[in-house]
Order: structure tokens, then C-alpha cells, then sequence
């Protein structure tokens, strides 16, 4: 299922061209800010935790984002209103989130001129130096969303099994235990992960692992520390945990080739980005697989790693709303290294 729209850069209503901006990227694990002037200098700039609305609802949510906020404005040297504000955040997975999340910021005052995008949105602009092309994300979860010059949008749900999404971090994880859990008792294929994964936490049996995190010896938020086991039996030449490495590869592939499809991206040279602690990390055997199968899928596809801070990418978001000379974004990607 996929969800097509209008990302609001070149086509969209004309926004304020002056002033100071706003840029936010916030994730689950943590939130940047960057205060710029509109030509695309850094002001001031602060980092804090991460951004969970459904844990702790949405006004509570971007109260933490406003502490935030006003720490780069002190830095900065200037009051929290801005001329434009673009926000990119996690869990703005649909539409109807989207607007909840604008309506709060709009109520803090900040800006009277507010846009609030999903934050893999910060990642793919981070990446490209115009707004064309489409980028997948592989943290705790997955993502994929695109963008055309012209305001075109793809993207997808992205709220786990619910929406048909498979991979991620926690994704692998979960697949992880399941086999090694069957490949101990005997109902699954023997696989080196029944050893790998409770020899992290310095236990035995999968029975041992099982058994700690049921009963909450062992917090259900370490599972995302399995990842890079299954991976390194994996490249270790263990088939099961090979098979899931190459599901992976296969989930990748069929977001961003769908993207493409839908932007009409399919039949000529195009960006796609590989972002997130998984992807970045550039497992052989996970790269390899992802270029084999986009070759044959959408040949013309140029893959490319997100190495630049997504904050940039909210910048670079927020200088394409309010129409800023294009100096101005080569003046914030110096400033980032990027």
C-alpha cells in the first residue's frame, strides 16, 4: 500500500522569503534543532532526546521539543518566532498525524507559517542537492518515502506488520529469536543463532534468553542489540540467518523500487538512499544483496548512503519552502561538511 501526495517545496504556495527559520529533526532516540538565518547561515543549534507522541501524547511530545527549541535560540540570540518553521518528526506517519503535530506547533507561537513532514523526508534531502529521488530508512523500524522537483510525493504508512512493513532493527531482532528459539527445541532449522544470541547477554540456552526476557530479567528494549549478531552469523555462513540478511535486502528493494514506479522515477537515472543504523553500517552481505536485486528491478537507480545529519536535510527543507536563493543551501551544506 502506498501513499502518494504533495510534498510542499517547488509547486506549493508561495511562504515567507526572509527572516529567521526553524529546522527540526526530531527521531525516536533524539531531536536536532537549528536555528537559520535565510541565507542559510547557522545561528545556533540543540540537541535532546527523542520524540515519542504515541508514549506520551502530542502536546507533551513537543513541550520536550520546545525545551529544545529555546536552548538553540539562546544560542542563537534570538526569540523563539520565526519567519517559517519546517519540522521534521518521527511517528508523523500518516496524514492525519501530520496535522495534530502542525496544529501543536502552530499553538506555540513559533511561526504562523508551519509544514511538519516525516522525518526519513530529512534523510533523503540531506542526501541530494535537489529535491528528486527517494531514500529508505533501516533504524529500529523501516521507512521509504520520495520526492520529486515538482512536489510529488511517495511514501508508505510505516507503522510496522499493520501497514505490511517487515525489517528494521527490532523487526530483525524478533525474526532473530524466532529462529533461534525453533532451531534449539527442534522445530526449526539448526542455526548458530540459538548459540550467538543468549551468548551476548552471557547466557547458555535460547530456554535461558527466552526465560530472562519474559520475566523481565532482561528489558524487552535490549532485543534491538541483536541485530548486529544476526549479522555476524550471518557473515559467519550461517543459511538462516543468511536468509533473513537477504529478506532484508528484498524489503529494501520493493519499497524503492515501488517509490520510484510512482514518481516515474524507474526510467532514468535516479537517487536512491540507504540511511539508518542498519543500512549505514554497509553489512556486505546486505549491500551486495540490495544492488543485485535493485539492478535487475530498476536498473537505473544510483544507490548512495545518507552520512549527512538529517538536521541538515530539515534545513535544506525549509530553504526550498520559502523560495531562498540557492547560495543559501551551499552555504548550509558547508557549514555541515556536506
Amino acid at each position: 500500500m502506498g501513499v502518494n501526495g504533495t510534498f510542499p517545496s517547488a509547486g506549493a504556495e508561495t511562504l515567507p522569503s526572509a527572516g529567521v527559520l526553524l529546522a527540526v529533526d526530531a527521531g525516536n532516540s533524539k531531536t536536532d534543532v537549528a536555528v537559520l538565518s535565510g541565507d542559510g547561515a547557522v545561528l545556533g543549534t540543540a540537541r535532546g532526546g527523542g520524540f515519542q507522541p504515541p508514549l506520551v501524547g502530542v502536546a507533551a511530545a513537543v513541550d520536550g521539543l520546545a525545551e529544545i527549541v529555546a536552548r538553540a535560540c539562546a544560542e542563537a540570540g534570538v526569540p523563539a518566532e520565526f519567519a517559517h518553521v519546517t519540522a521534521c518528526l518521527a511517528n508523523a506517519d500518516l496524514p492525519v498525524e501530520e496535522a495534530a503535530l502542525r496544529d501543536e506547533v502552530l499553538s506555540r507561537g513559533w511561526s504562523r507559517s508551519v509544514r511538519v513532514h516525516n522525518d526519513t523526508f530529512a534523510i533523503l534531502r540531506a542526501g541530494i542537492d535537489e529535491p528528486r529521488g527517494v531514500a529508505v530508512v533501516c533504524g529500529a523500524g523501516i521507512n521509504c518515502v520520495g520526492m520529486t522537483p515538482d512536489g510529488r510525493t511517495a511514501r508508505f504508512p510505516a507503522i510496522g506488520k499493520l501497514s505490511g512493513d517487515w525489517g528494521g532493527g527490532g523487526g530483525l531482532a524478533e525474526e532473530a529469536l524466532w529462529c533461534a528459539a525453533r532451531g534449539e527445541d527442534g522445530r526449526g532449522e539448526p542455526t548458530g543463532l540459538s548459540r550467538a544470541l543468549p551468548a551476548h547477554f552471557g547466557l547458555e540456552t535460547m530456554y535461558a534468553l527466552i526465560e530472562a526476557l519474559h520475566l523481565g530479567r532482561i528489558p524487552m528494549e535490549r532485543r534491538h542489540e541483536l541485530a548486529p549478531v544476526l549479522f555476524r552469523v550471518s557473515a559467519a555462513g550461517d543459511p538462516v540467518a543468511l536468509s533473513l540478511v537477504h529478506r532484508l535486502a528484498e524489503e529494501v528493494v520493493a519499497m524503492s523500487s515501488v517509490a520510484l514506479g510512482r514518481l516515474g522515477l524507474l526510467d532514468e537515472p535516479a537517487p536512491v538512499l540507504l540511511g539508518g543504523s542498519v543500512l549505514a553500517a554497509r553489512h556486505p552481505q546486505l549491500e551486495e544483496r540490495i544492488r543485485e536485486l535493485l539492478a535487475a528491478r530498476a536498473p537505473k537507480a544510483v544507490i548512495g548512503f545518507v552520512t549527512a545529519p538529517p538536521v541538515l536535510g530539515a534545513g535544506l527543507l525549509a530553504l526550498d519552502e520559502t523560495a531562498a536563493d540557492p547560495s543559501a543551501a551551499a552555504r548550509l551544506r558547508e557549514h555541515y561538511g556536506a
